[in-house]
């Protein structure tokens, strides 16, 4: 009841926001306003609850607006901006896709997002599209299309205007050669993340689909790579740290966050206090649906658990947990 409760409370959030456009008879500047403020407001509500049904629902309903919109007879400039923001859209329901671990119809939403980006002349979209391909290609454990996606978004040309798009892309690629265990190449990408970050103006006027990214997701990042090529106390200090910066409405990022830092305590043998950690995962996402790639994650960490120390009474306490919550609709 609570998914459908939500489902439902999310489609009608973004009609309020789309419904007015619909009413509108010219196409100009105003239409591109109000789609991207639905926008924002679909961003919003993932960075809270994480990517459903019924945001990816509404995130193609908006993309199919813009679609129609620039057909009405718009000057080019709006009808470029209007393909901008269909393609944001598309790319907002494919990562509900990808949240989702729903990787088939996450590559489909891809492929039309990157052509309407192409479309729209947006290399911001661009660079978002690449960076998602990134995480689908980790999410199918092809981590030499990871590299290579990462790779292309930084070779997006907002990339060399825009140093904070340029450090996501490094980062991104960083978590790909980790996983390749390609320790120097994931050093020097980090390194090259941070070098780019130190030189982000961040009141600058940005998509809110990047809103996520800066000094905290760049830590939370860095956790990952140094867990993934072996260095547990140092990925373990950077969760830490990751987690007294991640904002508080972010709140999917900072479970997943938290998780991260249970993987890093478990692979120095703290059990104990690894479930614990991993424990207040749950809490933090208070009752909404576990979106499926957070629940790849426990289940990483409920593998690694189980090899560990498989005969722990606080592992066994900890799989009870689990599969409660795994089980909650």
């Amino acid at each position: 009841m609570r998914r459908r409760n939500f489902i439902s409370a999310t489609t009608g959030t973004t009609a309020a926001v789309i419904a007015p456009i619909i009413a509108q008879h010219s196409v100009g500047t105003s239409d591109v306003i109000r789609l991207r403020s639905g926008l924002d407001a679909l961003m919003a509500l993932d960075d809270t609850g994480g990517g459903h049904e019924g945001l990816a629902r509404a995130a193609l309903a908006g993309a199919a607006e813009a679609l129609d919109k620039q057909k009405q007879g718009a000057s080019q400039r709006v009808r470029l901006r209007l393909f901008s923001i269909a393609a944001d859209y598309t790319a907002t329901a494919a990562w509900s896709a990808l949240d989702a671990k729903q990787t088939d119809r996450a590559q489909a939403l891809l492929g039309r997002a990157l052509y309407l980006a192409g479309m729209g002349q947006d290399p911001i979209a661009e660079m978002r599209v690449w960076n998602s391909y990134a995480m689908l290609a980790h999410q199918r454990r092809e981590h030499i299309e990871a590299v290579d996606s990462g790779q292309a978004a930084q070779y997006t040309a907002i990339t060399r205007r825009d140093p904070l798009f340029a450090s996501l892309a490094h980062a991104r690629t960083a978590i790909g050669h980790s996983n390749l265990n390609e320790r120097q190449a994931a050093l020097r990408s980090l390194g090259h993340a941070q070098e780019a970050l130190e030189k982000a103006e961040f009141d600058q006027p940005r998509p809110s689909w990047v809103a996520f990214y800066g000094r905290a997701e760049l830590t939370a990042i860095t956790a990952i790579v140094r867990d993934r090529i072996g260095d547990s106390e140092q990925a373990e200090a950077a969760s830490h740290k990751a987690l007294k910066a991640i904002p508080k409405q972010f709140r999917r990022n900072r479970a997943l966050a938290t998780t991260r830092l249970a993987l890093a305590q478990l692979h120095q043998r703290d059990i104990d206090q690894a479930c614990s950690t991993a424990s207040h995962a749950f809490e933090l996402m208070n009752g909404d649906p576990i979106p499926g790639r957070m629940r790849s994650l426990l289940g990483d960490y409920y593998r690694d658990l189980i090899t560990l120390a498989p005969d722990a009474n606080v592992a066994r306490e900890w799989g009870d947990r689990y599969r409660s919550e795994w089980s909650r609709a």
